[in-house]
């Protein structure tokens, strides 16, 4: 089984992280997670991005220096990962001397195979997303992005980005899978079709950035620097990277915006530089607020920490995971994720767990046997969890996250429906081997259902795994058997059940 090597993109630190930016790394941690559980090896890489005129012009705006300013937001970022339950295995920033080093280093193996020229660049900036423009890309005297530009002219660097639309188009072609989903797809290709200009990666006008080796008048475009950090922290420039395996098994998670960077510029830069472009660019949508989009002058930025803060980082995993469709826009409310919260993780999960467990353990000293056969009403029941189950696992593999956990909500809500048919607590003193028969059948299906939904909610599944007696190494092999016993130990409360929202708790505020 090959390696994965997993990515979200790195975060521009010009400001402190919201639920955006957190929800593209639980996606990586949970697809991370997911394959873990199947015995694969995975690398799993974050970061921030931290050079650029926009960085330089926010310290200036705050009165320290630049350097100073990313230490500061950087930090926010990384201290974000343990607060949502994150695995990743590597931070990088852009302004380590690993990555540097690795920059310059592919800068000058561009120029050396002569993809890189002097010239002079006059159009159109975006300063807010660092990328430039021809007229008939604007929409509305803005970019396509929606950040204000500017004309400007000055000397640069070109990367000869013209001469490879036709093996763009090539490789896209021999790679339908390459970007997801296919309307991102849809959109590189004709943005590609109508032709592709050469590409300014050189600044002057300000200095905050890496040093074009052997002219440090100009820096390095912010977008050749931030891309190149997927090769940093595979080894670049010691590891051999046309020869790795982990690199030609690279999964880039980004949002729509930032697409044509990734699906575009960065195969290119790798092209010219003879080595492989990433195996897929996998692209999601983006949050709204309340309906209207994220912004902080409207004050309705969503702070993710303080979700987990009150309703734990399993809950924001899941909510996030459950009400986006991935790669369409979704809408963040809290009526949403109250409700979310109090319909399938406090009542079909946690109360299904709390009444099987509690039961097993007053009525059965906690232990429950595997019956000698599988007959009539508990067949149809674990072939139809088994089905749901078997297609929660296709179609996570598709991309479909919110309907992966939708078939893991049919699952439970077979098990309670099931619980209630059978009425333990009738057979209890008409039929007790029924009744024992009949609840290991339900902790049996409880356990796999939480195998599946452990990438989600990694600290309540540890949970129901130890009220089960169930060893977390064992718990998360999905190719390891089911038991044939199992042992109640201790109930524990997974999802406390939310009555009422304090109007003491503003999610909108900045304390």
């Amino acid at each position: 089984m090959h390696p994965l090597y997993i990515t979200t993109p790195i975060y521009y630190v010009n400001a402190k992280p919201h639920i955006g930016h957190a929800y593209t790394t639980i996606v990586c941690d949970i697809f991370v997670r997911f394959n873990r559980m199947f015995g694969r090896d995975v690398f799993f890489s974050t970061g921030t991005d931290e050079h650029g005129k926009k960085i330089e012009q926010s310290a200036n705006n705050a009165g320290i220096e630049p350097q100073l300013f990313t230490d500061n937001i950087s930090q926010l970022f990384k201290d974000l990962l343990p607060v949502l339950n994150i695995t990743n295995d590597d931070f990088i920033r852009t302004t380590e001397l690993r990555h540097k080093n690795a920059v310059t280093h592919f800068w000058s193996r561009l120029k050396e195979s002569g993809h890189i020229y002097l010239g002079e660049y006059s159009g159109w900036y975006d300063i807010r997303n660092e990328a430039y423009f021809s007229e008939d890309e604007l929409v509305d005297g803005r970019s396509p992005l929606g950040g204000n530009v500017h004309y400007m002219t000055e000397e640069c660097y070109f990367f000869k980005l013209s001469e490879f639309q036709d093996k763009l188009l090539n490789f896209y072609e021999q790679n339908p899978d390459f970007i997801f989903p296919m309307q991102r797809r849809n959109e590189v290709l004709s943005f590609v079709k109508r032709g592709l200009n050469d590409l300014a990666i050189s600044r002057t006008t300000f200095s905050w950035g890496i040093p074009v080796p052997n002219d440090p008048k100009h820096v390095i475009y912010v977008w050749l620097d931030a891309l190149t950090n997927y090769l940093t922290l595979n080894g670049y420039p010691d590891v051999d990277q046309a020869n790795n395996e982990r690199w030609q098994n690279v999964i880039h998670f980004v949002g729509k915006e930032i697409v044509r960077f990734h699906a575009v510029y960065w195969p290119a830069f790798l092209m010219a530089a003879d080595l492989p472009p990433p195996r897929q660019i996998v692209s999601h949508g983006w949050w709204l607020s309340e309906g209207e989009k994220m912004s902080k002058s409207v004050g309705n930025v969503q702070d993710p920490i303080k979700y987990c803060k009150l309703f734990g980082s399993d809950a924001l995993r899941y909510f996030l995971l459950r009400e986006l469709s991935f790669g369409e826009d979704g809408n963040f409310s809290l009526a949403g994720f109250i409700g979310r919260y109090n319909a399938v993780l406090a009542n079909a999960y946690g109360n299904l767990c709390s009444r099987v467990f509690s039961f097993v353990l007053k009525n059965c000293d906690g232990s429950v046997k595997r019956p000698p056969t599988l007959t009539g009403d508990d067949q149809l029941f674990v072939a139809a969890v088994d089905s749901e189950l078997r297609e929660s696992v296709s179609l996570f593999q598709r991309y479909a996250f919110s309907k992966y956990l939708e078939h893991l909500e049919h699952a439970m809500s077979l098990a309670n429906q099931y619980m209630d048919s059978q009425k333990p607590w009738a057979l209890r003193t008409s039929d007790r081997d029924r009744m024992e028969e009949a609840l290991f059948w339900m902790v049996e299906q409880i356990y796999k259902i939480t195998r599946l939904f452990y990438p989600v909610i990694p600290i309540c599944a540890e949970k129901v795994f130890n009220q089960l007696g169930i060893a977390m190494n064992d718990a998360m092999s999905l190719s390891g058997a089911v038991p044939d016993e199992f042992h109640i130990r201790e109930i524990e409360t997974l999802f406390p059940r939310i009555d009422q929202f304090s109007d003491d708790f503003d999610v909108f505020s900045d304390d």
